[in-house]
Formats: structure tokens, sequence, C-alpha cells
């Protein structure tokens, strides 16, 4: 798979940086603001970059492997967190509207659960998922049609979004999918289950023993795939494949992407090794509680903004760094110039 991923002026980025130099405080003194607003004026090529119009999109599944132990919370809970969510009452619910995010929640697959009226800022889409779904232990996570499903569902989920969308949030909700993403990250980086098993939903003990057991007998089953899309498909979930679609639509239309924790960094760092040049898109809200974070974010080379020990998933991470990405557009729009504010600049040594 091969993302159109279009080419960028570097013009904007050199005048955002040569702004920046000129702005009423020491170069460097803004930190990581000064680089968001430099990559957010490359991303969308304009002199004046904006994150007003943000877009949060969570998808959804349930995954065979909740049935082994591996989570704290039973399978079911996965639809009932869809309902939560989409009347309003989840994390990513409330903190997107606080911030007055469009929150849309897409179930790819999760268990049935009865009608109901979703909340008036939440828009909710229930698809009928195709193709088989296996357990990771024993069998493939999907196969090739419940791959495709899943990533035509996060293309068409991006291609749904309002024209001027300047920000996407992707999140996700499945009860087991940590065990899902440790598998697949520790297959591309090459690590242990010991490495990049965490408490996910809070495990420990013999949970936790087993989790990694578990996630250590499918990388034995898949020694040897290499390549990014087959780890996806053997080792990752129908809510994790959406994520990655929904990541190479987005660069395809020039979206920056504000990337949440564990699960929906183990989807970049597919997106990546599939297109190198997504990495552009990205910009990491937080880190993780979860133990693989850390190796994940160090082969992204990604220094996210929040450190707060969240470990929720929903998107509710890079939620919580929304107000810092506005913040830097702020500062880099509106901050006086030296000369503007007849403030000397410093003197050339």
């Amino acid at each position: 798979m091969r993302w159109k991923v279009p080419s960028r002026d570097p013009a904007f980025r050199a005048a955002a940086l040569e702004r920046q130099s000129r702005l009423t405080k020491p170069t460097g003194a803004l930190g990581a603001l000064e680089d968001i607003a430099v990559w957010l004026a490359d991303l969308q090529q304009t002199e004046q970059p904006m994150a007003d119009s943000v877009a949060v999109v969570v998808f959804a599944s349930d995954h065979p492997v909740s049935q082994l132990g591996v989570s704290a919370y039973p399978r079911e809970v996965t639809a009932m967190m869809v309902v939560n969510m989409a009347v309003g009452g989840a994390a990513a619910s409330v903190l997107s509207r606080l911030y007055g995010a469009q929150l849309h929640v897409v179930d790819v697959g999760a268990e049935p659960y009865p009608s109901f009226e979703s909340h008036q800022d939440v828009r909710w889409s229930r698809l009928q998922p195709v193709g088989v779904v296996g357990n990771l232990r024993d069998t493939d996570a999907m196969d090739v049609s419940a791959l495709e499903f899943a990533l035509k569902a996060g293309a068409d989920a991006v291609d749904g979004l309002p024209e001027g969308t300047q920000l996407l949030i992707l999140g996700e909700m499945g009860i087991g999918n940590t065990t899902l993403a440790s598998a697949m990250s520790a297959s591309l980086l090459g690590c242990s289950a010991q490495d990049m098993v965490g408490p996910g939903t809070g495990v420990s003990g013999e949970a936790l023993s087993a989790k990694r057991k578990l996630v250590t007998a499918a990388l034995k089953r898949t020694q040897g795939c290499d390549d990014p899309l087959e780890v996806l498909r053997r080792l990752g979930g129908r809510e994790i494949a959406s994520i990655v679609g929904a990541m190479g639509r987005a660069a395809e239309r020039g979206i920056a992407v504000l990337i949440d924790g564990f699960i929906v960094s183990s989807a970049a760092l597919v997106a990546v090794r599939l297109e190198p040049k997504i990495r552009d898109y990205f910009w990491f809200g937080h880190r993780s509680a979860e133990p693989g974070h850390e190796r994940i974010l160090a082969a992204l080379n990604a220094q996210p903004l929040v450190d707060a020990g969240l470990r929720l998933g929903e998107g509710s991470g890079a939620l919580t760094a929304l107000p810092l990405v506005q913040a830097a557009v702020a500062l880099h729009n509106e901050m006086a110039t030296f000369e503007q504010a007849s403030v000397p600049d410093r003197e050339e040594s």
C-alpha cells in the first residue's frame, strides 16, 4: 500500500521559521510550541496556520483475544462504551465538547447493542463488518477481507470530515486491544513480549503473565513476517487498521494528525513503515503510561507534548494536548515582532 502524499513548497516552513525568529521572545523560548506552529504552517502551506477546525474520530471493535483472559473487563464493555461515547458520557465525549471538536464514533465491529439516540454533538456510524477475525494466539487477527474493510472504513471516515478540517485526532475503543497493539509493535520493532506488554485495562499478576504468554505465542506463530501490512493483518485489529487507513487518507488530504497514546501510536508505526513520508503529518500528543509506548516513540523519533500518566485511549491524551497546539498557533499568529513592538532585538556578537 502506498498513499499519494502531496509534495509541499518549503517556502512556507522557511517563512514560519523566520517569523519565529522575529517574535518578541528569545529564539527557542517557547520550545515545542514554536515547532508545532512551524509544522502546521508547512503542512497547511500557509503563513497563518490554524487549529480551530478539529475533528475527533474514534474507531471501535471487539476482539476474540478478549475471551482469553487478557483484560480486566469483559468483551461486552466495548459495545457499552460505544453507546457511552455516542451519548456523550465518555472522556473523549467530554473533552471534545470542552474544546469544540466534532466527535465521530465509528463502530467497525463491536458486539450488537440496542438502538439509541446519540448526543447532538456526536456523529455515530455503525458499519457492517466484513471478513473473519481470529484470537491472535491460534489464528490471524484478520483475514484479507476484514483488513480491507477496516482500511477503507478509516479512509471513508476522513473523506466524510467537513471541508476545511485543520487537525485530526484519532482514537480507539476495543477491550483487549492493548494485547494486539503490543504484539504488532513487538513484531515490527523486534522486541519481546516482556519489553512491550503492559497492564492495559489494569491487569496484573497472573493475568499480566497470561497476556505476555499470549503475545509470545502470537509472535512465535508469525515469526518471519516482516511486511507491515501483513503484520497488521495477522496481529492487529479492525479499529487499529481503520486508524491506519485514516492516517493515510489524512496525509493525502494534507490534514495534520495529533497522535494519541500507545494503540494509535502502534498504528502510526505501521503507517510510517508503509510510507515513511507520512511521518511528517504526525505530532504526538502524549506519552502513555503503557511501557511499550516509549519504544514506539523512540522508533518514530517522537517527543510528545504531555506526560501525565494517562493510559485511557479514546483519543483522550491527544485531546488533552489540543490546547497546547492551539496556543502554539495563537502565539505564532498574534505575537508582535520586535519591529512591531519597537523592542530592540538582541545584538549580534
